[in-house]
């Protein structure tokens, strides 16, 4: 049997200002965040640096991955789902 735990996501829907829209990457393909709106997300370990990122939920990006970096957003809201 193995000792490995596996991560569980933590019963909270996150909500997150865009506060940084700028710098939008030439490659980047799929949905990008606008400037003072607010999102679902979800935000994750990056596996191979550690540094958090944001996951927008709903959003769609083909490249680079889908995630973006933890200084374009402030947190405005926790929600905790029963």
């Amino acid at each position: 049997m193995s000792k490995v735990k596996l991560p569980v996501p933590i019963p909270v829907q996150q909500y997150a200002r865009c506060v940084d829209a700028s710098r939008r990457p030439a490659d980047h393909v799929g949905d990008w965040p606008k400037a003072g709106c607010v999102y679902p997300v979800q935000i994750r370990r990056n596996a191979q640096t550690g540094q958090p990122q944001i996951h927008v939920l709903g959003f769609y990006a083909e490249r680079p991955y889908g995630a973006f970096a933890a200084y374009r957003f402030e947190t405005v809201a926790n929600v905790w789902l029963n």
